[in-house]
């Protein structure tokens, strides 16, 4: 069961985020499913590796870098190598290469809590695992 976990947890990510994409964008890519899925794993994981008495701020500075990296890694692939121009942020303030930002990556900040919390329910509803609780301060 705990193979499946990961497998299970990207697929809800991926299918959550190519949502807030078709919301906010009107449209996504295939490959936004993966990227998603992965970020929401990933951050996933900081309560499964750190103590939760570490204030939900700190995770959620920790979730904006974790999925700013994944982003970078991904747009190099996936825009600038394979050049599919899946996404472009030349024309925001303080990008880097055009695939990530300093305005996204402070929106992946707030977005990090709602994917901790999302997480870490899912996790305890579906595999049993411990409660949540959080330390704001």
């Amino acid at each position: 069961m705990r193979a499946v976990r990961p497998l299970v947890l990207c697929s809800i990510g991926g299918l959550l985020y190519i949502f807030c994409e078709m919301i906010f964008r009107g449209h996504s890519h295939w490959t936004m499913f993966l990227v998603g899925g992965i970020c929401f794993w990933l951050i996933g994981l900081i309560n499964e590796v750190i103590p939760w008495e570490m204030p939900l701020w700190r995770q959620c500075i920790i979730g904006a870098a974790i999925i700013t990296a994944v982003e970078f890694a991904a747009g190099c692939v996936i825009n600038l190598w394979l050049g599919w121009d899946v996404w472009d942020y030349s024309g925001l303030p303080l990008n880097l290469l055009g695939q990530v930002c300093l305005p996204f990556s402070v929106l992946w900040f707030f977005l990090s809590a709602v994917g901790i919390i999302l997480d870490d329910y899912l996790r305890y509803h579906l595999f049993n695992e411990e409660r949540p609780h959080y330390r704001i301060r």
